[in-house]
């Protein structure tokens, strides 16, 4: 068999004649940014995540990036101010505090969870915490109550990374995305609700923060010609915003599919090699990616094995942000800084074919596959 991690092609052909119809409408319109598309897919988005706003802008970091520059521009924050945040986190999460001036403070996941560990983040506080960035990895709930406990405490703001949870609950019945003060949200084309571009959206409660990011997206304006920040050109264009629009209505329906691959390799897959984080709920993983750990330092030789015989996997994330180049001079990063789960699970993690095309005759191949593996 030949399985890809995940085929865009196939994905975008489960509702390519709405898509093709969608884009065409656009096209046809004459009107191409800050249209009626985008404002269906805001109020679309924001009543799916349980939000009163939603913001569209050009991509996930974007929408993390306006966040934080919107709370210096209101006063809440200022350059310098730390904000904790998972150790184990795509970079763009720690991009979009240090682009601000802002000091990311690391924390380590749970182990069993793949998660920011609570039990660390208020021996990490400091009068000059500011905020708690939450990211749910992989698509599982990050957010506890004890992180809501801290806020409060403390009075920090939370914001979540959503970029790979659209569709994810807390126990309590509430979206991802609609938890904390605020959130980022990325559409790229690989995402559970992907566009077939770059995309993203900030949701929020706060009408002050909404208007706030949608100026400084564009351009730093609220109103043509009259700058009140200096910001960017960062929108959603309609034609991703139509594309949204469709794809929407089906992401209960694609999850649910994910959730079923999920359980087969949950149920299935018997090597003492491989291990998983902790099985939730379903409402609380919408299955963005399906981890597994390969011990004993075999996790490339298992990517190889797999690929070799035709399945694509991808390991998530390979280096650790705090171990990247980038950040080799920066201040807040002590080149001596340890941090053992994270660097861990950067040499063992490997993410299985999952999404909502890949079928069970598939995934019976890939664990026997696994299951074979010495």
């Amino acid at each position: 068999m030949n399985i890809p991690f995940l085929s865009l092609k196939d994905v975008t052909a489960l509702h390519g004649e709405e898509i093709n119809a969608a884009v065409n409408r656009v096209v046809n319109s004459g009107w191409y940014l800050q249209g009626e598309e985008n404002k269906r897919f805001e109020e679309n988005y924001a009543n799916f995540i349980g939000s009163k706003y939603c913001v569209g802008c050009a991509n996930g970091l974007d929408s993390l990036i306006w966040i934080f520059r919107a709370y210096i521009e209101m006063g809440v924050m200022q350059p310098g101010d730390e904000v904790i945040v998972p150790a184990n986190t795509y970079i763009a999460t720690i991009l979009a505090i240090t682009e601000n001036g802002l000091t990311p403070v690391l924390c380590e996941p749970k182990p069993n969870t793949l998660e920011i560990d609570d039990d660390f983040i208020e021996g990490l506080i400091t009068p000059k915490t500011k905020a708690i960035t939450i990211v749910h990895l992989y698509g599982r709930i990050a957010y506890t109550e004890r992180i809501g406990e801290l806020c409060k405490k403390y009075n920090l703001k939370l914001i979540e990374d959503n970029a790979q949870a659209h569709g994810c609950k807390f126990y309590d019945g509430r979206m991802t995305g609609s938890i904390g003060d605020a959130a980022g949200h990325s559409f790229y084309p690989g995402k559970n609700l992907g566009a077939l571009g770059d995309g993203g959206a900030v949701t929020t409660d706060d009408p002050e923060l909404a208007a706030a990011i949608r100026a400084l997206a564009n351009y730093g304006s609220q109103k043509k010609y009259v700058f009140k920040y200096t910001g960017r050109n960062s929108r959603l264009d309609e034609i991703q915003a139509a594309v949204l629009n469709v794809k929407l209505k089906y992401l209960v329906e694609d999850n649910q599919h994910r959730k079923e691959v999920a359980h087969y390799y949950f149920e299935h897959i018997n090597n003492p090699l491989i291990t998983f984080p902790d099985l939730l709920p379903d409402a609380q993983n919408a299955y963005h990616l399906f981890p597994i750990l390969v011990g004993e330092g075999k996790r490339d030789e298992l990517h190889d094995y797999l690929e070799q015989n035709g399945v694509g996997t991808v390991c998530h994330y390979p280096i650790a942000p705090h171990k990247q180049e980038c950040y080799a001079k920066a201040t807040w990063n002590n080149p001596h800084l340890r941090l053992p789960i994270t660097e861990r699970l950067a040499e063992e993690e490997l993410s299985l074919p999952i999404g909502p095309t890949i079928n069970l005759e598939e995934v019976g191949y890939v664990v026997r596959l696994l299951n074979q593996f010495v």
